[in-house]
């Protein structure tokens, strides 16, 4: 039986000894460790791994990391929300979020144009300058075709970026397929909307995309997740996962509580009831500040694969 182990530092320690001995502490610090563990299963698995995060995540820092990973070839795929596509574009083009409080004067900062995701500033000037990008874009893309899959329209608008910390960049740079099932909840999908009203023949078909997450997978398949956050996006990639035998390793990150019974909310554990993840299956559930967690649940993970030579270099 395991017994909890008093924390300490010392100098030099790493990023995989700070993970393993919060893991000796108790609380979300073992699950926390726990999760980094069944990541290093899934890479040594040669599982499928679906990595799904909302927008609020590209709204932060974690953007350059989540384009790291997929250069390091760790997600098979990705599902997200099209807050995370919009905020890609604008940080590919150089803009800047800025860095505020969280008990700012809201009706203050909305006569200023500012609009605020916790403590980070958005300026309604952003959303101007990606109107002013994403209409060439669209028009573009009819150009080549009146009908695309989204998955199909972000790999072609990736390949449109010279960013290397670009999300869209590196997922189609290295044949990573980005899955935006609610392309339409935002910026991007009233600019989609506004674009159809001028050329009634354009189609972008969610249907046939989800038929491409679901393909993308098989009952022999070892199937992964890390699920951040939670929402569509995490939802899409379970369903898919469900529909093709259940998920054989899982890791949720939220700060959402089950007690709601919420999706963003809901365990690994509640996920067994519904098939979507195996009753043997390498599971954890960590609660808390996904922007401070995952990086550090990740980067174990990727100090563990580097030592024994399993990163890939995209």
């Amino acid at each position: 039986m395991e017994t909890i182990k008093d924390f300490k530092w010392n100098q030099g320690m790493n990023v995989y000894d700070l993970v393993e001995r919060i893991g000796k502490t108790g609380f979300q610090g073992t699950e926390l460790n726990k999760a980094s563990n069944v990541v290093i299963k899934m890479k040594k698995e040669g599982a499928k791994i679906f990595l799904t995060f909302t927008s609020n995540m590209v709204t932060s820092g974690l953007r350059g990391f989540f384009a790291q990973l997929i250069k390091l070839k760790i997600p098979y795929a990705i599902v997200t929300t099209v807050g995370s596509i919009e905020e890609d574009i604008m940080k590919a083009h150089g803009e800047k979020f800025i860095i505020g409080k969280f008990n700012s004067d809201d009706v203050s900062l909305y006569e200023k144009g500012i609009n605020r995701v916790g403590n980070l500033f958005i300026s309604n000037e952003s959303y101007m300058k990606f109107e002013d990008l994403i209409n060439p874009i669209l028009t573009n893309l009819y150009n080549k075709k009146n009908r695309w899959t989204v998955s199909e329209m972000l790999r072609e608008i990736g390949l449109t970026l010279n960013d290397e910390n670009s999300i869209l960049y590196q997922a189609s740079k290295n044949n990573v397929p980005i899955y935006c099932p609610a392309i339409t909840d935002g910026a991007f999908g009233f600019h989609l909307y506004l674009f159809q009203q001028k050329h009634k023949d354009f189609i972008v078909d969610v249907v046939q995309d989800f038929g491409n997450i679901l393909l993308s997978i098989s009952q022999d398949d070892k199937k992964g997740l890390i699920s951040l956050g939670g929402s569509i996006s995490k939802h899409h990639a379970i369903l898919a996962s469900l529909l093709n035998g259940g998920l054989d390793y899982a890791v949720y990150m939220t700060t959402a509580s089950s007690k709601s019974g919420s999706m963003s909310g809901a365990t690994t554990e509640e996920a067994k009831s519904w098939g979507k993840i195996k009753d043997d299956s390498d599971a954890s559930t960590v609660i808390g500040d996904v922007s401070i967690t995952f990086p550090l649940m990740m980067i174990k993970v990727l100090e563990v694969l580097n030592k024994e030579n399993l990163l890939e270099n995209g």
